[in-house]
């Protein structure tokens, strides 16, 4: 069991990385968005190729931090009944899930996406919109952000076999008590913060 929790710290260290990284494609959606939208009003001048850019984004930040946002316990759960249930029937609960639906949609999922992410990259598949973008870069992000989910998926199934040996606290605490914005503000803050201060000392 040791082997395996070092197999799920170093996942959830992949996903930790990941979500923070990701973080900054929101603040490229925003600031492409309002750079589109400035330019539109002033100039008269458009193009589609920014909104679809702003369209890539999101669905960036909505897949490759699925398996972020699972490992901060931050997917919507219905607990009206497995609430009732002492925390090891919570856990078992939880075990069954990601045994018997998230690794078979998880799956599927991927064996659907990469036909389709394969044949748009051989076809170099654009847009159907004038000056629009490729396609096959938004269609990988689907396998890619699935298969980091399934990834985690397996991480929360070590932590929840070693919960019910003792070895570990509560997998299912959810490790912030801020919401997903005001992280995401001192996340930018600090990534901003820390590239000053290197720009500073690269002056001297």
């Amino acid at each position: 069991m040791s082997a395996l929790l070092q197999l799920s710290r170093l996942i959830d260290r992949l996903s930790e990385l990941i979500g923070r990284w990701v973080a900054w494609l929101v603040l490229a959606a925003v600031l492409i968005s309002a750079a589109n939208a400035s330019v539109r009003k002033t100039l008269n001048i458009g193009s589609n190729a920014f909104l679809e850019i702003q369209w890539y984004l999101f669905a960036g930040v909505f897949l490759l931090a699925a398996g972020y946002t699972m490992m901060r316990q931050e997917h919507v759960k219905i607990d009206v009944i497995s609430g009732h249930f002492s925390k090891r029937t919570q856990i078992w609960i939880d075990i069954v899930g990601i045994c018997a639906f998230l690794f078979p949609f998880v799956i599927v999922v991927i064996a659907f996406a990469l036909p389709l992410v394969i044949r748009a990259y051989e076809t170099h598949e654009m847009s159907s919109n004038a000056g629009g973008l490729i396609r096959w870069p938004v269609f990988a992000l689907l396998p890619t952000g699935i298969a980091l989910l399934g990834l985690q998926g397996i991480s929360e199934l070590i932590k929840r076999f070693a919960f019910l040996q003792g070895l570990v606290p509560d997998p299912t605490r959810k490790l912030q008590t801020k919401s997903a914005e005001e992280e995401l503000a001192e996340l930018l803050a600090k990534e901003i913060a820390a590239k000053e201060r290197a720009a500073l000392e690269a002056k001297k």
